[in-house]
């Protein structure tokens, strides 16, 4: 009869110490706002009233300066903690929050720096110690002021912050929610004069912006199941490294599919590659866009092809099944011209010819 493996003492040390700190710590959850006015201030709030109506002890810890109509009626359900004042500013009172100890504290805008002679310099750093006390916090913030994210989303907004969170702070969240309103309603919310081609593009931003924060969120899930795995002493045994293919025209979108390809790459530490395939006869404008797009392959760090071949859809698929490539992105919709070499029917053909690879289509 095989004897049992006896456990490894250190391995078992390290489960047992980081269920400990599990169980002695509250839970964080993170509404996440890719924009103002998605309303993750009435979702966090909404959800404490939920709570507090379950028999669960919430407390509000801390508000924004101006609050929307739409809340002020979930406001008289809960118990509101005041923030008291530190050289005229209005900061979160920790210590009347730690003496009261509820089960749940809501915290309505983490990204706040506190004034000089407060007990913790950032607001994060106050939620920090709730949860070390064993208080569970509910907290809202923008992408834009999380510090890693911060330069990628001032050169979408062209709007500058000088408070930030560090994303080691939210990677550390048990649960995070992107308030996924409708690009629409934060149009309406933002700027309401904007007109035809500046309304698509500010939508365009706005689904930028939301394709971020819903990677974010995936990053943090993955950190989840990782500390879960850790706690309870399992090994991951699995792994797929994405390969992603950015086939590009003079006439494409190249920006938003590179863009788009380099976040997935990013998030799931992949590879990935730009292809044109070579045609002739291209007009001045023409090489000169396809140089642009080559450009901006290179600054995402992609390993550029130029391929040759009578056929693109052949030339396409020998390179994706040599590289492993599993996802291709692709544009529809382009010019019938043939020099663009990649027209609707082409694209129909390589998306029959894909099979076991993921087609994501482009349309411009």
């Amino acid at each position: 009869m095989p004897v049992a493996a006896r456990p490894d003492p250190e391995k078992l040390l390290l489960q047992i110490q980081a269920e400990e700190k599990y169980s002695a710590s509250g839970r964080l959850k993170v509404f996440l706002g890719y924009a103002s006015g998605v309303g993750k201030s009435y979702r966090m709030l909404d959800e404490g009233r939920r709570r507090h109506e379950r028999g669960e002890d919430v407390v509000v810890g801390a508000l924004q300066p101006d609050i929307p109509p739409e809340i002020r009626g979930i406001l008289k359900t809960l118990q509101v903690i005041p923030l008291k004042l530190i050289d005229g500013q209005p900061v979160m009172d920790i210590n009347a929050i730690l003496r009261r100890r509820p089960q749940v504290c809501l915290v309505d805008g983490l990204a706040y720096d506190n004034p000089a002679g407060s007990r913790n310099a950032h607001r994060w750093q106050d939620v920090e110690q709730l949860l070390e006390a064993g208080i569970c916090v509910i907290t809202t913030i923008n992408l834009q002021f999380i510090e890693e994210r911060r330069a990628e989303v001032e050169a979408i907004r062209g709007k500058a912050v000088s408070v930030t969170v560090p994303e080691a702070f939210l990677r550390n969240a048990d649960e995070i929610v992107v308030v996924d309103a409708p690009a629409e309603h934060s149009l309406v919310r933002g700027d309401q004069s904007a007109p035809g081609a500046l309304a698509n593009e500010e939508e365009r931003k706005l689904n930028h912006l939301r394709e971020i924060a819903l990677l974010l969120a995936a990053e943090v899930v993955d950190e989840q199941l990782e500390s879960y795995l850790e706690r309870h002493g399992v090994t991951q045994a699995w792994g797929m490294q994405e390969r992603i293919l950015v086939c590009i025209t003079p006439t494409s979108n190249a920006a938003r599919m590179i863009d788009r390809a380099r976040l997935t790459r990013d998030r799931f530490h992949g590879e990935l590659y730009v292809a044109y395939v070579e045609g002739s006869d291209l007009t001045t404008d023409e090489r000169q866009a396809l140089e642009d797009h080559l450009a901006l392959a290179r600054n995402a760090g992609a390993e550029i092809q130029l391929l040759d071949g009578d056929d693109a859809v052949c030339t396409i698929m020998d390179f994706a099944r040599e590289r492993g490539i599993t996802q291709i992105f692709i544009g529809h919709s382009l010019s019938e011209d043939w020099r663009a070499r990649l027209g609707l029917t082409t694209v129909d053909r390589l998306i029959r010819a894909a099979d076991g690879i993921d087609v994501k289509l482009f349309p411009h």
